[in-house]
């Protein structure tokens, strides 16, 4: 016999509405594109190879510039990560994915979970729309912006 659960949310309503708005926003003045994977438990892999296999099964490396990000939480295993296509990685390094992570730890820590994510969507958003200004002639929304949940 097989039982059928609902999917369980992490955010109300209302958080899941901001968090899209705040990924259309966010992709308003650039070329890149920005997806959120959450899930419940993380306990197979490091966070950042999570993040990386997410990335490839959602298949954000087709974008034309190469310059999608992935950031990926699992809410009780407490582990994010933020994993970036090489168009944008080259362009900013290491460095700038770990203060985003840490940035968001922190505001993670204050029990800002949905903000915190915005607050990060955001700031990447700002940096992608410098780095891959919008062009109205050529630019197209190549991914979905809805939230990606897994188990």
């Amino acid at each position: 016999m097989f039982t059928f659960r609902k999917k369980k949310s992490f955010f109300n309503k209302e958080e899941n509405e901001k968090i899209i708005s705040a990924i259309r926003d966010a992709e308003k003045n650039t070329s890149g594109e920005i997806r959120l994977f959450v899930e419940s438990k993380n306990a197979y892999m490091n966070p950042i190879d999570r993040a990386a296999e997410i990335f490839f099964n959602l298949e954000m490396q087709k974008t034309q510039q190469r310059n999608g990000v992935l950031i990926y939480i699992a809410i009780k295993s407490r582990e994010l990560a933020i994993f970036a296509d090489e168009g944008i990685h080259q362009m900013l390094g290491t460095t700038y994915w770990k203060v985003s992570v840490a940035n968001m730890i922190e505001e993670f820590k204050q029990n800002h979970i949905s903000d915190g994510i915005i607050k990060s969507i955001l700031s990447i958003g700002k940096t992608l729309a410098e780095k891959f200004p919008y062009d109205g002639a050529e630019d197209k929304n190549e991914l979905p912006d809805e939230i990606v949940f897994g188990n």
